[in-house]
């Protein structure tokens, strides 16, 4: 049995009776802290194969050679960029945040199908004034197009690292071409959308484990000291045995999760590509792409990911202000969520999730225990400000130290947050793990996030319960052609004569999303 450090102090493994469900443990724990928490989870989980008997921060493959890509931390490390938006614009910086500290960096190479976008990325990173130095990519390292994932990673050394933050529909072949090209791989969440894409990332790891080749997921919570700290002082029974947690991210309408219809400027496949949150082929819908940290954040309070989910969820308006017009939305996401999932020891965590204007927004994560209570995190993902009650009268204003506080997580001068950034901190561990020749691989976990996720949305959108097992073996492939995609060719979602997509239609559509 092989256990994978996915950062120091973390350890995920498989269960024996579901080869793809992970337990995991987080956070620094002594070797008896481990010893017990690992003799708990034998007797709620009996089939698992062994305890758990890494001490914290020490990989459970010492002693066995593993094989030497890069450890010299003077020789520089070059990163492609796959999927020049935001978040992959934003992941450059936080790799570059390390830079000197654990050796040179540099951005060689970027890909996208949107030429614009790619340039806005160019422009941001080369005038950045911390980012600007380190990139060097001249215009024939600049490639767009569906193969160009392919020229970039052609570009690289084995050792180097591709950053993919490309919708999730094209995960697992990017993932595939950049594991045969041995290149370290830093990928964005959510991983996959349907059971198919999952089966097929686990499978590819396999051949990543093989060639000792690191690969992160942007889980950063998982990176949070904060969220460590607090998950230290629960495993150690400062809360009692949780009985249930509650998450929420209520909000309004974000990122691209209402769409109008096409009006034929775009090609149908680059519409949904420029809208993909709308679409649940190519990010698992607003639900699976913003909603995951939240249900992440509980698992991890957890050490486990849940067997099964029951939900609700319907969209109440169909109308979006487009150029100050008022036009029909047509995407396939609910505009409100209530997830109810169900963990083996019959604990329950709760997310809700919404997108309407108007309403009352949160955006925080908690856990009720025996004993007491917490919050995991406050108002978004950093800082967390992390805190621990007596009783269940949680007060939400962190600021506050009624008599029922246990702990919180310290904060500098005036409430400055001594958190860190979760964002920097996991580029940190993966260069490091890099660096050191240390084992890294937190694809396993991430794949059991992204299963839980789109678990509970199909629960929702089906009106089903659903199981973890029947969410990874789904047979509905929402993406059956994504590795043969052109420029301006047929989406795997096409619309109809009338510009209307397929929708969830709950108790109707049973078996799969739509």
């Amino acid at each position: 049995m092989l256990f994978f450090p996915a950062m120091s102090g973390t350890i995920t493994g498989f269960n024996k009776e579901h080869p793809y469900r992970i337990e995991v443990i987080d956070g620094t724990a002594s070797k008896s802290e481990t010893t017990r928490m690992s003799d708990n989870r034998k007797k709620s989980l009996p089939s698992r194969r062994s305890a758990i008997k890494t001490v914290a921060g020490a990989s459970a493959l010492a002693g066995v050679a593993l094989p030497h890509v890069h450890a010299q931390v003077n020789e520089e490390l070059k990163i492609s960029l796959v999927g020049c938006g935001g978040r992959g614009t934003g992941a450059v910086k936080n790799a570059m945040s390390v830079s000197g500290t654990l050796g040179p960096l540099k951005l060689h190479a970027m890909a996208d199908v949107f030429e614009d976008k790619m340039n806005r990325s160019f422009e941001t990173l080369t005038k950045d004034p911390v980012v600007g130095e380190h990139v060097d990519v001249p215009e024939e390292r600049r490639f767009i197009g569906f193969d160009g994932y392919r020229k970039a990673m052609d570009s690289m050394n084995p050792g180097d690292i591709v950053i993919l933050t490309t919708p999730l529909a094209f995960r697992w072949p990017m993932f595939e071409y950049a594991v045969e090209k041995g290149l370290n791989v830093f990928m964005e969440k959510p991983l996959a959308a349907d059971g198919f894409s999952a089966r097929k990332l686990l499978e590819i790891n396999k051949k990543a484990v093989e060639k000792n080749l690191k690969v992160g997921v942007g889980l950063m919570c998982r990176h949070c000291k904060s969220r460590n700290e607090l998950k230290k002082r629960i495993d150690d029974g400062a809360i009692g045995d949780i009985t249930f947690m509650r998450s929420y991210r209520m909000q309004g309408p974000i990122g691209s999760c209402f769409t109008p219809k096409n009006n034929g400027d775009l090609s149908e496949l680059m519409y949904q590509i420029k809208n993909f949150h709308s679409f649940l082929w190519l990010s698992g819908g607003a639900f699976s792409d913003f909603n995951i940290h939240g249900i992440d954040e509980m698992c991890m309070i957890k050490n486990a990911f849940p067997i099964e989910a029951k939900a609700t969820g319907g969209r109440h308006y169909k109308m979006l202000e487009q150029n100050g017009k008022m036009v029909e939305a047509v995407d396939q996401n609910f505009d409100s969520y209530g997830v109810e999932y169900t963990f083996a020891d019959g604990a329950k965590a709760f997310f809700d999730g919404r997108n309407q204007k108007g309403c009352n927004q949160e955006f925080a994560a908690y856990a009720h225990g025996t004993k007491g209570s917490a919050v995991i995190s406050s108002a978004g993902h950093v800082p967390a400000r992390s805190r621990l009650y007596k009783d269940q009268n949680i007060d939400k204003n962190w600021r506050a130290t009624p008599e029922n506080l246990l702990w919180s997580f310290p904060t500098g001068e005036r409430g400055l947050s001594l958190e860190g950034n979760p964002y920097d901190i996991e580029w940190e561990v993966i260069i490091d793990a890099i660096r050191e020749n240390k084992h890294h691989n937190e694809l396993e976990r991430g794949v059991a996030a992204s299963v839980t996720t789109s678990m509970g949305r199909m629960a929702a959108h089906t009106g089903q319960v659903i199981t973890y097992d029947q969410m990874l073996n789904s047979e509905h492939v929402m993406a059956p052609n994504v590795k043969d995609l052109v420029l301006n060719g047929d989406s795997p979602l096409m619309p109809d004569a009338d510009g209307y997509y397929p929708i969830p239609e709950p108790g109707v559509k049973k078996d799969r999303e739509y």
